[in-house]
């Protein structure tokens, strides 16, 4: 078994320049490298030098309580700094409870972002959810001075395609100015289910032609501002009945059935170079053939999303918390069982330090192999070396 602890320092990775070697054409001149393939030089060079720990615990995106063991984490000290130096993850989200004011945000964040180049030479993603309306963090907080944006069930029934666009050039302005680089927006789910309002506030419409244009334009919007965005929840849960946050959900549709309707805003999100997509907690068992929820169903996350609509960025789950998804998985298989599904970052597992352990003892066992894992730190630094550090 592998070990939990680990320490990572600021020579974590070594420069590898005999590696890069610039190459020279037939005529001895030196060929100037393009910035494809100076970034794939980049992220070969960092997987080489992580250890398999390091690797593992890029995959996790937690809540700063999780990461820290503190109660309500409000400011970024010792703590922090010292538990990214055992556990270097990928990211951390923040919610309300963690935001008293802009000055208090702006200075938790920019610390905690510090402590992460210093331990890892990576930045990491600093997450909230900020959909607007009734998911949103900072926008009608009375700690800010930002005005809620509202629901986008009301800006799509205006079908006005430009305003979703301007409420996420407002949404992403006021997430950079206080330091944050991942919302975990826009919804992409279609509420066409009459049974079911779990999604009616938060989803723009009850069809593709509806929802499909504005999430488009949120994505180009997000995509403006230097937020780095992500469509969810797929495969679509707008049609389902039930909460995932308590118990599991269910749809009884085919994927032939999803396609034209479902599936369609995250086709076009997927064209519009959207760097994450977030997979529910949804069951589809006349897809899977079980009652798994698609964030662990290798049909959903690689078969369908991976290879049949041809996403290439990072995949992410839904809150690892939610009882749709601990309600049949424990807390030690849960990141396994969705990495095995083709996942490449598991969000808010219950208890991080059995989910990280679970990953280490099944690659120990061989259920997983080092080079599933470099698939995803390979997605996961492609994106912080690219977009987040051309940033800086």
């Amino acid at each position: 078994m592998v070990g939990f602890a680990i320490a990572w320092g600021t020579g974590a990775f070594r420069s590898g320049d005999e590696d890069n070697a610039p190459a020279t054409s037939q005529g001895g001149s030196t060929a100037e490298p393009s910035a494809e393939e100076r970034l794939a030089s980049q992220v070969a060079e960092k997987l080489d030098a992580m250890t398999l720990e390091q690797k593992v615990a890029q995959l996790f995106i937690v809540r700063p309580e999780a990461l820290t063991g503190v109660g309500q984490v409000v400011a970024a000290g010792d703590a922090t700094k010292e538990a990214l130096e055992r556990m270097p993850v990928g990211g951390v989200i923040y919610f309300a409870t963690n935001l008293e004011d802009a000055d208090q945000t702006r200075e938790m964040l920019a610390n905690t972002q510090a402590y992460g180049q210093e331990v890892t030479g990576l930045p990491l993603f600093l997450c909230v959810d900020e959909e607007g309306g009734t998911v949103s963090r900072v926008g009608g907080n009375e700690g800010f001075d930002i005005e809620n944006v509202g629901n986008m069930s009301e800006i799509g029934a205006t079908g006005d395609v430009e305003r979703a666009r301007e409420v996420a050039v407002q949404i992403g302005t006021y997430l950079t100015d206080l330091g944050f680089n991942v919302d975990f927006a826009p919804d992409a789910d279609i509420a066409n289910n009459p049974m079911s309002d779990t999604m009616a506030l938060r989803s723009f419409g009850s069809t593709a032609d509806a929802v499909a244009p504005m999430v488009k334009a949120q994505i180009e919007g997000f995509t403006q501002t230097g937020i780095l965005c992500a469509a969810k929840h797929f495969p679509g849960i707008g049609g389902a009945e039930g909460d995932s946050h308590d118990t599991s959900i269910y749809s009884q549709k085919t994927v032939d059935e999803i396609r034209d309707e479902e599936l369609v805003p995250f086709q076009t999100a997927i064209e519009a170079d959207v760097p994450f997509v977030m997979v529910g907690h949804l069951s589809m068992p006349n897809v899977t053939g079980d009652d798994d929820p698609a964030s662990v169903s290798s049909e959903i996350v690689t078969d369908l999303l991976r290879n049949d609509m041809g996403y290439d960025g990072i995949i992410i789950t839904d809150s690892m918390g939610m009882g749709a998804a601990t309600s049949s998985i424990g807390n030690d298989r849960i990141a396994v069982e969705a990495l095995k599904a083709g996942v490449d970052i598991v969000l808010m597992p219950a208890d991080l330090e059995a989910a990280y352990q679970g990953v280490l003892d099944a690659l120990d066992a061989g259920e997983l192999d080092e080079a599933r894992i470099d698939a995803s730190v390979e997605r996961i630094l492609k994106v912080k070396l690219g977009k987040l550090s051309a940033q800086e």
